[in-house]
């Protein structure tokens, strides 16, 4: 079983503590996983338009979040 899919379980625990925290792991996860995809697409050329527009936010979010930012490694296991 992968972390991502045991952390989708625990999300769904009856034990708050349990919940959440697993919860917080998989925003910490996404947030990582969006960082990698977005580099990529910038790699392969993309706009901050088709970006956002894949990601369904406005490009002045997206362009704001990742601007400027360091690129990362493109494998997303950290």
């Amino acid at each position: 079983m992968s972390q991502a899919t045991e952390l989708a379980a625990a999300a769904g625990s009856t034990d708050p503590r349990v919940g959440l925290r697993a919860v917080r792991a998989l925003r910490r996860l996404l947030e990582r996983l969006e960082v990698v995809q977005v580099d990529n697409a910038r790699r392969q050329g993309w706009s901050w338009q088709e970006i956002a527009d894949t990601l369904e936010v406005s490009r002045q979010a997206v362009h704001k979040k990742h601007a400027g930012r360091p690129a990362v490694n493109s494998s997303w296991e950290a």
